[in-house]
């Protein structure tokens, strides 16, 4: 069924595996009203809860909803749970799965490139407080998550894109093969090219599930998986924010590369393929000053005590988790 390695992750038609992986359950689907009407008919052979669209959605109100709307129609134990969508819809569906009735089973069919290849694995399902991101959470791994790179047709260019910076980030962690394979293709390749696309999709996810393996909720190794992240927050809880988390996800590996540089902690030439990759894959976001972000960052969920854990690129497949206080983080990127 195309299934990775030995892992709950399955890559092929949702159409064909989503039946077959929910076989004898009670199935209650959760989904956009956007993904809805692009998949009408595979949604509608399933009872199904609409929720709203936008980084709005993603909260304890939704939350709400979606449990009242389980209680209203007599969802037990028993009843498995399906996320279709994209990562609002897979936090929100892994949320309620985890905490309604204690636990129920929960899967998701990831229609984004974003959720196939980060979002939807891993195990943690958060939703947003107060304008901070994923600030309530649980971590419960999903019994399956079906990534079809044939529903990406229906990606917008710029939710496609979003998804890059994710997979870049993937590359710079641990892959430097990947990372090259990028840098010799252009983000058109993979608007047509199945195959191509499928090739980064698997070499991604199973980036992300063997560090996930060795450190599910996230007491150490895991944390590398935050790279570019810690600025990427912050810039999504600026009111206004006008960049979708792809693109926040470029802005701060472009910022922790400059960086990394700046301070000596990899090599310049590292450093430039980072930002030129981060440009090839049309990450042309403009400069944010890092230190209009503290208050933000200052938030950031990932502390403790005094100290923020920053991820921070040593080489093209190295990074390290670097325990700094806000004055030094500050200090880094004031050079």
């Amino acid at each position: 069924m195309g299934r990775i390695d030995n892992s709950y992750v399955y890559v092929g038609a949702a159409r064909h595996l989503l039946p077959e992986l929910t076989a004898g359950r009670r199935v209650i689907v959760v989904t956009d009203d956007t993904v809805r009407l692009h998949y009408f008919g595979l949604i509608s052979q399933y009872e199904h809860i609409t929720i709203c669209e936008g980084e709005g959605a993603k909260s304890l109100e939704t939350v709400g909803m979606v449990y009242s709307e389980l209680i209203r129609r007599g969802a037990d134990r028993t009843t498995m749970l399906v996320g279709i969508g994209g990562g609002i819809v897979t936090d929100i569906t892994g949320f309620v799965g985890a905490t309604f009735m204690r636990g129920v089973d929960f899967g998701f069919v990831a229609t984004t490139l974003l959720a196939q290849v980060d979002a939807s694995l891993g195990g943690k399902n958060g939703v947003n407080v107060g304008g901070y991101k994923n600030m309530a959470g649980t971590f419960c791994q999903p019994k399956f998550v079906i990534c079809d790179v044939a529903m990406l047709s229906t990606l917008p260019d710029r939710e496609f894109r979003a998804g890059f910076a994710e997979i870049i980030k993937s590359a710079i962690i641990s892959n430097p093969i990947l990372f090259k394979n990028l840098e010799s293709e252009r983000l058109e390749l993979f608007r047509y090219d199945y195959e191509a696309l499928e090739a980064v999709v698997r070499a991604t996810i199973k980036i992300k599930l063997d560090i996930v393996s060795k450190d599910e909720r996230e007491r150490g190794l895991r944390r590398v998986l935050n790279l570019g992240h810690t600025i990427a927050h912050a810039v999504e809880s600026r009111p206004g924010c006008q960049y979708n988390h792809g693109e926040a996800v470029a802005i701060g590996l472009i910022a922790i590369a400059d960086m990394a540089r700046k301070n000596n902690l990899i090599h310049p030439d590292d450093a430039n393929r980072i930002v030129s990759l981060c440009r090839r894959y049309n990450f042309e976001m403009g400069y944010i000053a890092v230190s209009n972000l503290i208050a933000s960052i200052a938030k950031d969920k990932k502390r403790e005590n005094d100290k923020l854990h920053l991820i921070v690129p040593r080489a093209i497949g190295r990074v390290e988790d670097m325990a700094v206080t806000l004055d030094e983080l500050e200090q880094m990127f004031m050079k």
